[in-house]
């Protein structure tokens, strides 16, 4: 044990020794002890202890009779110096490797601080850095759910931006009933939705479904600030349920084509199922209304027979989960960035089935409208002036189709002599299933298409015919007559 502090004075203390030698017959025992105290300077002092013991038994054989010694006192001052330098030496060595160890331990305890620090320092700043990674990562999805978020829940923007593209299409329209064979007429009004597709010199050109105006007796258009004004039909597709319908710029206030604007259409080629969608529309005639969800599927193939009645046909459309409801028909399916990806139809899938609402792709459906909007706009003609076919017809209904296996539309009784019709080459028993590419399934329905028409007009007739085989499908240009000739 020691306390190593350097001095500048060196002091140094022995006491204590004690010599004792006891010798026997049989052998001999030696012991000491010493301790010694020494300074070096006025701080340091060194401290040892020492105690030997030796015994050994020594045998011999042959006693040998040892001469005796003389007692005196320098034999004894002999032991003691080389005892004390003996002493002196071992704690001079003794101090000396103890400061080497301490010196050494210290460097060493030192140099492990600093290692230590540094390599707390080295990850100390790794963690930092990795801690500066995880925040920037999860403030990342932080950003990327409020962007999901916004999509889902909050499309102020687009709508603000949209809406004046989008109208309110009103159709007041004769209702046609079948009673046991027996056809009643009464006046009825249904609503819709539609998409404002072009404008020219004079019309302003709107996109709907087929079956919002079909059978109609008078169109009104509202637009975005409550205004109307009347529409005209200019094209009608019926299998592909679209029509283009025509508002003169002469009937619309500076004020509503000011606030108007022409849609964007975009590309429904490019949707990925789960991406958001809005369906913009006059639902329940109540006004226009916003509603979201996702593409729930893309390229539904659905049997439209069920929809518009006749023969079965197929089309393609999209799928989503926004709510489709009567009146939304005609109406924009829009994607996040405000374009018309679709043109929505409450009838297609019928209400059977919840959250399955559906949409014309607007990419099958854009040729066609571009195609409509150049045909000509269809305007009552005065009475006076209307073309005629020359026949007596017969409604066949639907009831009828199915009890006797004919064709819906108009069953041809009695074609008159010197008519459009029979020049035409029409005949008793041909039943007429389309006039002008609109879908005629009442006598009703006949007489109000030709009210678009004047006599000299030509127009295209599809006529269901018997043949041996059956009924064939046959066209016919007719160009139609006066009431006079008739």
């Amino acid at each position: 044990m020691y306390e190593n502090n350097y001095p500048n004075d060196r002091t140094y203390q022995n006491t204590g020794y004690q010599d004792r030698n006891t010798y026997g017959q049989g052998g001999q025992q030696d012991s000491y002890s010493g301790s010694s105290t020494y300074q070096q300077g006025g701080t340091g002092s060194y401290q040892y202890g020492g105690a030997y013991a030796n015994s050994y038994v020594q045998v011999e054989q042959k006693q040998v009779k040892k001469p005796k010694e003389k007692k005196g006192t320098g034999s004894y001052f002999k032991k003691a110096a080389a005892a004390v330098s003996l002493g002196l030496l071992f704690g001079l060595f003794a101090g000396l490797g103890l400061f080497l160890v301490e010196s050494a331990s210290g460097e060493l305890f030192k140099n492990a601080e600093t290692t230590a620090e540094t390599t707390l320092e080295t990850e100390s700043e790794a963690a930092e850095e990795t801690q500066s990674q995880i925040e920037q990562e999860a403030l990342s999805l932080i950003q990327q759910s409020e962007t999901v978020t916004a999509v889902v829940s909050d499309v102020t923007g687009v709508v603000e931006e949209v809406m004046p593209s989008i109208v309110a299409v009103n159709n007041h329209y004769t209702e046609t009933t079948s009673f046991f064979g027996r056809s009643m007429s009464s006046e009825a009004d249904a609503s819709g939705s539609g998409i404002i597709v072009g404008q020219n010199d004079s019309e302003l050109l709107i996109v709907t479904n087929y079956h919002v105006v079909e059978g109609t007796d008078q169109l009104t258009v509202q637009f975005v600030e409550d205004s109307e004004a009347n529409a005209f039909i200019k094209g009608q597709d019926i299998s592909m349920d679209l029509a283009v319908i025509a508002v003169p710029i002469t009937e619309m206030s500076d004020t509503t084509l000011q606030q108007i604007k022409v849609a964007t259409l975009g590309n429904s080629d490019e949707l990925m199922v789960g991406e958001p969608a809005i369906a913009i529309g006059n639902s329940l005639g109540y006004g226009q209304s916003v509603t979201t969800g996702v593409i729930s599927a893309l390229d539904r193939t659905i049997d439209l027979s069920s929809s518009y009645g006749g023969d079965s046909v197929e089309g393609t459309f999209i799928q989503t989960d926004a709510a489709i409801n009567p009146g939304n028909s005609g109406g924009a399916l829009l994607n996040i960035k405000g374009e018309v990806i679709g043109i929505n139809s409450n009838k297609i899938g019928g209400s059977a089935v919840e959250g399955m609402g559906y949409a014309i792709p607007i990419s099958s459906a854009s040729p066609i409208i571009a195609e409509l909007m150049l045909r000509e706009t269809k305007s009552k003609v005065a009475e006076e002036e209307r073309g005629y076919l020359g026949i007596t017809g017969i409604s066949v209904t639907e009831e009828v189709s199915h009890d006797y296996g004919m064709p819906e539309g108009v069953y041809i009784a009695q074609v008159y002599e010197n008519t459009a019709a029979s020049a035409a080459g029409l005949k008793r028993g041909d039943i007429i299933t389309e006039l002008g590419g609109n879908r005629i399934a009442s006598m009703e329905e006949l007489q109000k298409e030709l009210e678009y028409y004047a006599k000299g007009d030509t127009v295209e007739v599809k006529v269901m015919t018997m043949t041996v085989a059956g009924y064939e499908e046959i066209n016919v240009t007719v160009t139609l007559g006066n009431k006079v000739s008739e």
